[in-house]
């Protein structure tokens, strides 16, 4: 993700963390408005990053919701989380995610996922659905279930090398995702390559796994946004995920590609506060309709 806003100023407190014996690199930026979180004020963010994908690239976030505490980690071995030491499964890291909100002292989140992440967004809006306010799936599939995208960018996608080699991601940005290049090079100045266990395992751990079960069965309300251009994610997978999906609503970036939201910030973000914000009600005042805290000027993506 690349940012698209004027900066806050507002920093992340990072920390490793260990529960039930997994170790890993976290973040939370925390709001200065008053009161409790999902009473007084809007609800916390609980995001999850796409495969290999370190926090730093999505540190925008915070300057996008300057109104909501985001919560996120980097997973085992990505980023500056340790390698993993056995395998996991999806439903093992959204009870790992559960716990760590427990340990930042916070209940119900809406939730984010991008890619991968997207994925692991379903799973924990299915498995926590008390938890769960609104889910925000971008730019992902039902897993196992799903059309693939592209057999020549899945083949490179098998690697990391994009992670690794900046210079290889610059060059090959339009090839590997698709759509618009803008933002590019903010996005690749913020990578850190995971390690070849930590991508492997993040591959390995959707092996089987498919969301497309239980959608009908998701209560929470659900925004899908696909990029037309995906070269990863072709859009029809999120037209799947929001026909079964009962409370779901599907947005197409046009000439979006996988990375979207790094090359069309300044037109998503007003549609994912939109969809977070309506109907709700904080210090009397319906956020749908005027917002809570005055929203970063927007520019060029960087």
């Amino acid at each position: 993700m690349s940012s698209a806003t004027e900066t806050t100023g507002r920093k992340a407190q990072f920390e490793r963390v260990t529960i039930g014996g997994r170790t890993v690199r976290a973040a939370v930026w925390r709001t200065d408005l008053k009161g409790k979180a999902g009473k007084d004020r809007p609800r916390p963010i609980l995001f999850f990053n796409g495969i290999g994908a370190n926090i730093e690239l999505m540190a925008p976030l915070a300057d996008w919701f300057v109104d909501r505490d985001i919560i996120t980690f980097d997973m085992p071995g990505v980023g500056k989380s340790p390698n993993p030491i056995l395998p996991y499964r999806p439903w093992m890291i959204c009870a790992f995610a559960a716990k760590l909100l427990d340990h930042y002292g916070f209940d119900v989140v809406d939730v984010m996922g991008v890619s991968w992440g997207g994925a692991m967004a379903q799973q924990f809006a299915w498995q926590n659905p008390k938890r769960t306010g609104r889910l925000l799936l971008a730019a992902t599939s039902m897993g196992m279930l799903m059309v693939p995208g592209d057999p020549e960018v899945l083949m490179k996608m098998a690697s990391p090398r994009r992670y690794v080699d900046k210079d290889y991601m610059l060059a090959n940005f339009r090839t590997l995702y698709g759509g618009d290049t803008s933002g590019s090079d903010g996005h690749a100045s913020r990578l850190l390559p995971p390690s070849t266990m930590g991508y492997m395992q993040q591959l390995t751990c959707m092996m089987g796994w498919t969301s497309a079960w239980f959608l009908p069965f998701l209560q929470a309300k659900t925004l899908v946004m696909m990029g037309d251009k995906d070269k990863i994610v072709p859009e029809i997978n999120g037209r799947w995920i929001a026909s079964l999906a009962p409370n779901a609503k599907l947005h197409i970036v046009q000439g979006g590609g996988h990375l979207f939201l790094v090359s069309f910030a300044e037109k998503i973000v007003p549609v994912m506060r939109d969809f977070f914000d309506e109907g709700e009600f904080w210090h009397g005042k319906t956020l749908s309709s005027e917002a809570a805290t005055a929203k970063p000027a927007t520019k060029k993506a960087a």
